[in-house]
């Protein structure tokens, strides 16, 4: 029964997928500017939402089902019930095997798919706390460097198409073997005819068309899914794909992103803008589909060895970081919002300055600009109040301030768990570490059955809160990863950073709505007679007075 039931919603999402895409393929190839191109395009779409139903399928249903669904595996759902009874290692071992294959699985679909599909198994890959080690591992030690890479045939396609030259004219030397491969694009190293050591970053071919098509391919998985299982809705997630997508596939945004985050740190924390940094950019090299910057060198964030090398702590790369996030999320309100370990780079700052143990300072090179978001200022003036009760405890700011960013006063103690990933006993604990993560195998265990347990209402939230704070959660848990990897945990200095930030930001944003007052109503006495400004200026003595007059 249950086999047939399996069965019957397996072929109801390779049916649905394939009317879906067959009724939308026309009509993407006819108005598409490159038709022949797009008709190759769009026979591969049925594969990919057969790739996607399958993949789905199996790992919505207990992760028990092969691609043969054999009918004997559709018992390992009983085996797994009756051994959840007698807590018995040979569940662990058996659930331990189903969650392996399973992030295979996902690994296979994501790499086979490619572009926008990576990007999402790369953010997966960063959810330490929430989702299970088997897919941390899997997904993490693939996607964030063995990325599939474009032959030098396409890369030489994209140049002609945006400069009309190979790389090999543009350049006085370019390597044709990429240094490093991502979802949308991959980085050659190349030298000007000037002689300057550059990076190229070259949009894989046919990416805009392409992620359109995987865009439509995703939503399709989502809402079929949400159809099954109501409380699977991450819908929202295909609103932010639509944003986010076309200007990640613009390197001129990007290229402008990356000045604007260099030029936020020099005017507002120019106490640590000579520990930040971003490449310089090469505008006359540089199209919507290939950017040429300065050429950066140092270690991957997470390479704890080779930074070691590099005679600096990895205790200070990670204040570094988290100081250098605080301030963009609570001070300027422009926040890069894909900090993989991949894209920060640590070198020893220029300056040659150290610290007290005679260490070398800590330079963070900010790689990737293409995902950005901007805080307006409530939002901005509510995520650091909210921040700031979350490090000093304050249940009913913490209440206040998430209903305020669209928690409601249902979900706000959920909201607290999955920003500092503590359960609430823990944030409301008046310790001064009552934040920090050990990241033992207990602490893992625990938040994944407490996300496990309340999944329904995590989706509930996920939906509620506006996009914008959504893809600042994806950036911590980007953060709090890579503090897990320097640290092996989280540390208590890293939440006293964000403490004093935030603190200073909510006291500087007060500070900005009284003069913002003062200013409105200095504007709004000089548009006054005369009269009618003795007039108001006598009222306010007269208010003055009788305020001193009353009481204590």
């Amino acid at each position: 029964m249950a086999a047939r039931s399996l069965w019957r919603t397996r072929s109801r999402l390779l049916v649905l997928g394939t009317a879906v895409c067959g009724g939308s393929g026309a009509a993407f190839i006819a108005s598409s500017e490159d038709p022949s191109a797009n008709l190759k395009l769009c026979t591969t779409i049925p594969v990919r939402i057969f790739r996607n139903s399958v993949t789905a399928a199996s790992i919505a249903f207990g992760r028990a089902l092969r691609l043969n669904w054999d009918f004997a595996q559709c018992s390992l759902l009983i085996w797994l019930w009756h051994l959840s009874y007698r807590g018995s290692s040979e569940r662990d071992k058996v659930k331990h095997e189903v969650h392996l294959r399973s992030a295979h699985k996902l690994q296979e679909l994501c790499f086979k798919n490619g572009g926008i599909y990576i990007k999402l198994g790369q953010h997966l890959g960063q959810l330490d706390y929430l989702v299970p080690e088997e897919y941390v591992r899997t997904l993490r030690e693939s996607m964030l460097n063995k990325c599939p890479v474009s032959s030098y045939e396409q890369v030489c396609e994209v140049f002609k198409k945006e400069v009309g030259e190979t790389p090999d004219k543009v350049f006085a030397e370019f390597d044709p073997v990429p240094i490093a491969s991502a979802s949308l694009a991959q980085v050659h190293v190349a030298r000007t005819h000037d002689g300057k050591k550059v990076a190229v970053k070259v949009q894989h071919a046919h990416m805009t068309d392409s992620a359109a098509a995987d865009t439509a391919a995703v939503g399709f998985i989502v809402n079929t899914l949400h159809r099954i299982f109501p409380s699977f809705d991450y819908r929202w997630l295909l609103d932010e794909m639509s944003e986010s997508l076309p200007k990640e596939l613009d390197f001129l945004v990007e290229a402008k992103n990356n000045e604007k985050c260099l030029d936020n740190f020099r005017k507002l924390s120019p106490h640590i803008a000579e520990f930040v940094y971003a490449p310089t950019i090469y505008w006359n090299l540089s199209t919507s589909k290939l950017l040429t910057m300065e050429f950066m060198d140092g270690a991957q964030v997470n390479d704890v060895a080779k930074i070691k090398k590099l005679g600096i702590q990895p205790y200070e790369v990670s204040k570094l970081v988290s100081q250098t996030f605080a301030e963009m999320m609570f001070k300027h309100g422009f926040v890069h919002c894909d900090p993989h370990a991949a894209n920060l780079i640590v070198r020893p700052a220029p300056s040659g300055k150290r610290n007290i143990y005679g260490k070398r300072k800590p330079q963070l090179v900010l790689l990737d600009h293409g995902l950005y978001k901007e805080l307006d200022f409530n939002t901005r003036f509510n995520y650091a109040s909210l921040w700031k009760a979350l490090i000093f405890s304050d249940a009913n700011a913490i209440k206040e301030h998430s209903a305020k960013l669209g928690a409601g006063d249902d979900l706000y103690v959920l909201f607290a768990g999955i920003l500092t990933m503590r359960p609430w006993k823990q944030v409301i604990n008046t310790s001064v570490d009552h934040l920090v993560i050990q990241g033992t195998n207990e602490d893992r265990s625990e938040l994944q059955t407490y996300a496990s347990e309340y999944f329904p209402q995590i989706s509930e939230l996920l939906r509620r809160l506006p996009r914008v704070i959504l893809l600042m959660l994806k950036t911590n848990d980007c953060l709090r990863s890579v503090n897990n990897e320097l640290l092996q945990g989280s540390s208590l200095e890293s939440f006293l950073i964000i403490g004093k930030v935030s603190s200073d930001a909510v006291l500087e944003a007060k500070r900005s709505q009284k003069k913002s007052l003062i200013k409105w109503f200095k504007v709004w006495l000089e548009g006054l007679t005369v009269e009618a400004r003795l007039w108001v200026m006598q009222f306010a003595l007269w208010l003055l007075q009788v305020r001193q007059a009353l009481p204590l």
